[in-house]
């Protein structure tokens, strides 16, 4: 699964908008739309902050699986 629907099914199973999750990375809600839709990606601190929020790795967030 790639990031951005990731990051969708990770919003969707806590309950929250897209505007809240903007508001709790100090972004704009565009800015965040554009992370689920695939038109941007975010910068590491912001990933880090979801990861915190999600409470899950990185790897797990950006959708990297290790097994072979």
């Amino acid at each position: 699964m790639d990031f951005s629907k990731k990051l969708k099914q990770l919003r969707l199973a806590l309950g929250c908008t897209q505007t809240q999750m903007a508001e709790l990375l100090g972004i704009t809600a565009r800015g965040y739309r554009n992370y689920e839709l695939g038109a941007r990606e975010p910068e590491l601190s912001i990933l880090i902050k979801l990861a915190d929020y999600f409470n899950c790795s990185l790897d797990e967030l950006v959708g990297r699986n290790f097994s072979k």
